[in-house]
């Protein structure tokens, strides 16, 4: 089942499934025992995280950690979708493209890679004259130039999305390149290093736009606002900055370092707001609108402000796991002891064997000592982002992936049932022609056969009616259910029907929750294009039959009308 121990089985009340968890590897394992069959495997990464980022429909969200894998996962159901596993060492960067379903990766392994996510397969490579460690990767809006910053050289590099080739190396930083950012408007491309400055760049230009702007510290983060006017910077010493990019001056400033501090360690001397290590920001990253940036760090707080006042809008508590360091404000003095911290007391050094005896901890570790038996990993942000439709944002963590949201109605969960939806009552709700009830009931139950034979039962005057009493949180699956259906359905009229139903009733819906409902609706468009060429197919294939049928129908009816009118010559004849 799993390399490590097994800290919790569970067994469903038919005692068919067997439900495995793993803490270690954070795995979650539904065994069918009778056919020997996984049910649901899933599994989150092993290290920590570095970057994550949305798609660009914002129903995915890909995150990269230290463990080498890169995961896509869907952000309705919370479960991981593929694992890519070629990274050879640790993933610090990732970005989409602004275009189309390509994801690239940086790493340690001195690689930069491209994904094809409709495939899911590695497409592309891109690598340096010599082996260097990326750590920070910038995507051209139009799709084909990639750019990679590293810690061990100062230089930028960038290459041909089409052919792998390095196009060029930018030079000027005088120490470790800690972020890049394209403008979204293209064509100008940001970089922040630890020799405290920060440049602008004309990549097709090979030239700079401004002077380096100065800072009083070393670059954390860099990120554009969405309409490419200003540029937010953030330092070590905790201040935020905001830069015209146009001009290249400074238009605002704000100090952070109060709002970034909390949670002490047990090894900590000072207080909460004192402790110096928590004091700046690691991640910054704008709202769609650009009226807001979300920061995080080394604290266990994200901070959440407004751009024009500079005033602090929300705190976010990422954590409060006591068995993290960082997430205390007080020592308890419970565990205070007349040595010091009881957490921190050696009780091996009276230990008989000598290498019981050795401290073997690695100093300055901040994701817990591995070499212990005990490990308190530190809490903190490694990465922030802002989904697409700006009603939710996500946070990589210590405790995992993070993701906030306005929208507390679930679209839909397929598990909604209880003792009264069954098979039986569906069919006697569609048999008491109660076609709305027993369409909701198929969906709870989520079984195929018995949602077609209700949607085929239900008549075509009805469905103007029942569109409109469907409740919103069942309109992305009936969508998708008819997309479905339409291609092995020979119903043609009753399902175009429904969709036309759908489109005039709740076209308002769609369009305000596109970001969420762009997959059943590109099915619906897939649908009718199909039908559309067959149609247009069939009939120019029987072009000729038509008019012969037509030429013939046309002369039943010449031959009809002219034996009338003999008939009716002979009748007055005969009189």
């Amino acid at each position: 089942m799993t390399q490590q121990g097994i800290d919790d089985v569970a067994i469903n009340n038919s005692g068919e499934w067997l439900a495995l968890g793993a803490s270690k590897f954070g795995q979650l394992l539904v065994w069918e025992w009778q056919s020997e069959t996984y049910i649901l495997k899933q599994q989150g990464h092993f290290d920590s995280m570095n970057d994550i980022v949305y798609s660009r429909d914002g129903n995915r969200i890909v995150t990269a950690a230290d463990d080498g894998k890169i995961k896509l996962w869907d952000t309705q159901s919370g479960f991981c979708i593929v694992t890519f596993t070629e990274h050879s060492s640790g993933v610090t960067a990732c970005e989409f493209a602004p275009r189309g379903n390509v994801l690239f990766t940086a790493s340690l392994d001195g690689s930069v890679r491209a994904w094809d996510l409709i495939r899911y397969r590695n497409f592309r490579s891109f690598s340096a004259p010599t082996r260097l460690s990326f750590s920070s990767l910038a995507v051209d809006p139009s799709g084909e130039v990639v750019c990679a910053g590293s810690l061990g050289s100062f230089d930028v590099h960038i290459w041909s999305v089409q052919t792998g080739q390095l196009l060029d190396r930018l030079a000027g930083h005088e120490g470790p390149v800690s972020s890049l950012a394209f403008s979204p408007a293209g064509g100008l491309l940001v970089s922040g290093s630890w020799d405290r400055t920060v440049r602008m760049w004309n990549i097709f230009d090979r030239t700079q736009s401004h002077e380096a702007l100065q800072l009083q510290a070393d670059i954390t983060d860099v990120a554009v606002r969405p309409d490419s006017k200003q540029l937010a910077v953030s330092t070590l010493d905790g201040q935020l900055t905001f830069w015209s990019v146009f001009e290249g001056s400074l238009s605002a400033s704000l100090d952070g370092r109060r709002d970034a501090s909390g949670g002490r360690k047990l090894s900590d001397r000072r207080t909460a707001m004192n402790v110096a290590g928590t004091k700046n920001f690691n991640c910054i990253s704008y709202s769609m609108d650009g009226s807001c940036i979300l920061t995080g760090g080394n604290s266990k707080y994200m901070c959440l402000y407004d751009v024009v006042s500079g005033s602090l809008l929300k705190k976010f508590t990422v954590s409060v796991n006591l068995s993290l360091e960082g997430t205390q404000e007080y020592l308890d003095s419970r565990t205070l002891t007349e040595a010091g911290p009881a957490g921190l007391l050696d009780s091996q050094a009276e230990a008989s064997d000598l290498g019981d005896r050795i401290d073997r901890t690695l100093p300055g570790s901040g994701r817990g000592d591995f070499s212990s038996r005990r490990t308190r990993p530190a809490v903190r942000v490694t990465a922030v982002a802002f989904s697409p439709t700006g009603r939710a944002f996500c946070a990589a963590s210590t405790e995992g992936l993070l993701v906030y949201s306005l929208d507390s109605t679930l679209q839909f969960d397929p598990f909604d049932l209880d003792m009264d939806v069954t098979p039986a009552s569906t069919l006697e709700a569609l048999a008491d022609r109660l076609y709305l009830q027993a369409l909701i009931m198929g969906f709870r139950l989520n079984e195929s056969s018995l949602l077609k034979r209700v949607f085929e039962a239900i008549p075509p005057v009805e469905v103007g009616r029942l569109v409109r009493q469907v409740p919103t949180v069942y309109i992305a699956r009936l969508l998708g259910f008819v997309a479905q259906i339409i291609n092995t359905s020979p119903r043609l009229e009753s399902n175009l029907r429904w969709v036309e139903a759908l489109l005039s009733t709740h076209g308002a819906f769609l369009k305000t929750n596109m970001p969420s409902m762009s997959h059943e609706v590109r099915m619906i468009q897939k649908a009718i294009n199909t039908i559309q060429v067959d149609l247009a197919r069939i009939s120019n294939e029987n072009t000729y039959v038509l008019d012969y049928m037509l030429s013939q129908s046309a002369y039943n009816l010449e031959g009809s009308s002219v034996a009338r009118m003999t008939n009716g010559s002979s009748g007055d004849s005969y009189s």
